[in-house]
């Protein structure tokens, strides 16, 4: 096996060994719980943390495993990260189940910067295609949405009242690294809705049924697309200030699809839409 670069040799790398660590807590702070609108995120694996450096997330802290680090490539990774100006840790197996957030590490965790975008960097790019997630509560669901609005030419997401944190690590894990490079706002439902308003936005309103067929609608305007959490969905005054109801097309006896597919499904009719408009 590979031996230890330079990095660690130098002592760029720096060894945690106890528990009682500040650098400890402030992995595990975050891994509990990020304060509101705070600006420090927690990436974990090599994946995301590759996917955080190139859309230009400021690395902080990283913290390797030992055995990791006998390796060439983790040893070159740690030495760029230190070049960077982040302060790069090893630690014990033991210590990164400690600073880790799941229950198998891959052995690499790192804290970045990463400012939530305004409400105006949502709605600035034209032509608009905004998702608003309306107390949304699990992060799992809200990661896969920020992915699918970037993956089908989505302009900005907004998560809403009770909605999980969009730059939580169970909601970036979900993600796949599309919450580093797509405009994501924190607001309230009426700052979302008056947000989308003041830009001019189409406000559609996901519902289960009774709602225009979605094939139908044209989703080609400028449209900010309005999804309810798991089981109550959207309050009535909310569904009577939207433009227009929509529902997806289901077969007996199915009743409703899981909201991140749900919203897939409208974001994609909507990118087939613009994709074959004359």
């Amino acid at each position: 096996m590979p031996q230890v670069t330079s990095v660690s040799r130098t002592g760029r790398i720096r060894p945690i060994v106890s528990r009682q660590s500040p650098h400890v807590q402030a992995f595990r702070d975050l891994a509990r719980k990020r304060k509101s609108n705070a600006a420090h995120i927690l990436i974990e694996g090599r994946h995301l943390l590759g996917e955080a450096r190139a859309a230009g997330v400021a690395i902080e802290r990283v913290a390797f495993t030992t055995d990791l680090l006998t390796t060439a490539e983790t040893a070159a990774l740690a030495e760029g990260l230190a070049d960077a100006g982040a302060e790069v840790f090893s630690v014990s197996g033991p210590l990164m189940q400690a600073l880790s957030p799941v229950r198998t590490p891959s052995g690499i965790v790192a804290i970045g910067r990463l400012q939530p975008a305004s409400l105006e960097d949502v709605f600035a790019r034209a032509p608009q295609l905004v998702l608003i997630a309306a107390d949304v509560q699990d992060p799992g669901n809200v990661g896969a949405m920020v992915r699918a609005t970037e993956a089908a030419g989505g302009t900005g997401f907004v998560a809403c009242g009770a909605s999980a944190d969009a730059f939580g690590w169970k909601a970036i894990r979900g993600s796949m690294g599309s919450a580093f490079r797509l405009p994501i706002a924190r607001a309230t439902l009426d700052e979302a809705l008056t947000g989308a308003r003041k830009a001019r936005l189409q406000v559609l309103a996901a519902v289960p049924r009774m709602g225009q067929p979605l094939f139908e609608l044209d989703l080609r305007p400028p449209t900010a697309v309005l999804l309810g959490g798991e089981g109550p969905g959207l309050s009535l005054g909310v569904l009577e200030d939207a433009d227009s109801s929509v529902s997806i097309p289901m077969r007996p006896p199915v009743e409703s699809l899981n909201v991140a597919v749900a919203a897939a499904l409208v974001l994609y009719e909507a990118l087939r839409q613009r994709s074959t408009a004359p």
